[in-house]
């Protein structure tokens, strides 16, 4: 029923705006603007439509993951950005994660949800 469907993923977020500059300027993503709703270009043709709502809670679970050769250059890059990689028991000074999986480092959007960064 859905094999040629192209299915999407979507989030919310409590301040659009914000959300727009965040992922446009801060991650440097292909943002567009329709009806009061994000959609995120993503590398392939994917859609990731971002909406707002007023009684937002952030994801508790990784959201959204971006795959990168090097690691530590976009851990590097992200924080010359203004990202704040979150620490965990598990992860080294810089917020890397190197231990149970593919090298890992996480950080949160302007509304609390949790985003990644893995080393493929």
């Amino acid at each position: 029923m859905f094999r040629d469907t192209r299915a999407f993923s979507g989030f919310s977020v409590d301040d659009i705006a914000k959300a727009k500059i965040f992922y446009g300027q801060t991650l440097g993503l292909e943002v567009s603007e329709d009806h009061g709703l994000l959609n995120l270009h993503i590398a392939g043709g994917s859609r990731i439509v971002i909406y707002p709502k007023t009684n937002h809670t952030p994801a508790t679970f990784t959201i959204l993951n971006f795959p990168v050769r090097d690691i530590e250059q976009a851990v590097n890059d992200l924080t010359e950005r203004g990202v704040r990689f979150e620490r965990y028991a598990t992860t080294d000074e810089k917020g890397i994660s190197r231990s149970n999986g593919p090298n890992i480092a996480w950080f949160k959007d302007p509304a609390g949800n949790i985003l990644s960064v893995l080393e493929i």
